[in-house]
């Protein structure tokens, strides 16, 4: 597995591409703006994305989702709770077309030989999810390096932003985390030092 971080747009998101070395198929992440740095580099890498995978609604993450889509053929994917129907305007929320599915907790997504599996994690936004794909979880803005997603945007929520840190905290073994912005990190580290998480975590233990 090959992960390619793009930081596109003006508030500096990171769009992941995700690519099975073997078949050179691959799953673009968070597609946040510049759609043209994204596709320029799966044309030089000659790479063939199946899937757009959407971590949440709000725009820095999906504004170039659409042309991506297009030029690619590859679907885009996002939790229903965090999509609006055609015609209807939330910059917080993506505006689902015909291209657009839905995944939900437990749904397994295979591109090439890679299997992505969704983790439901809102808090950050309702339909808010973790993709996990082998050592690698792509968390969005739930949880960054010392520090969690804002939630006094759109629907946000800090109960449900806590349990969903807790949830992350009790996944077994350590993963590398690759957040929305700034930083990669892994499972372990924010465990420890994450006051975010050490909070969720002795809020609600084992739940």
């Amino acid at each position: 597995m090959l992960i390619k971080t793009l930081v596109v747009g003006q508030i500096e998101t990171n769009c992941y591409v995700v690519t099975d070395e073997k078949t050179l198929k691959c799953a673009v992440i968070d597609p946040g703006d510049e759609s043209n740095t994204i596709l320029d580099y799966l044309e030089s890498n000659k790479l063939k994305a199946e899937a757009v995978f959407l971590t949440h609604g709000h725009f820095d993450h999906n504004l170039a989702a659409y042309t991506v889509s297009e030029e690619t053929g590859a679907p885009v994917w996002i939790n229903e709770k965090d999509a609006v129907k055609a015609g209807s305007s939330d910059h917080f929320k993506l505006t689902a077309d015909e291209n657009v599915r839905f995944y939900s907790e437990g749904d397994v997504i295979e591109v090439g030989n890679l299997s992505f599996e969704v983790l439901e994690t809102p808090g950050h936004s309702p339909g808010s999810v973790t993709l996990r794909c082998e050592n690698a979880l792509f968390v969005g803005d739930t949880l960054f390096r010392n520090s969690a997603g804002r939630t006094d945007l759109g629907e946000g929520n800090i109960q449900l932003l806590l349990k969903s840190l807790n949830r992350l905290s009790q996944l077994e073994g350590d993963f590398e985390v690759y957040p929305g912005h700034m930083d990669a990190t892994t499972l372990d580290r924010e465990r420890r030092f994450n006051e975010y998480m050490r909070y969720a975590l002795e809020e609600f233990g084992g739940q």
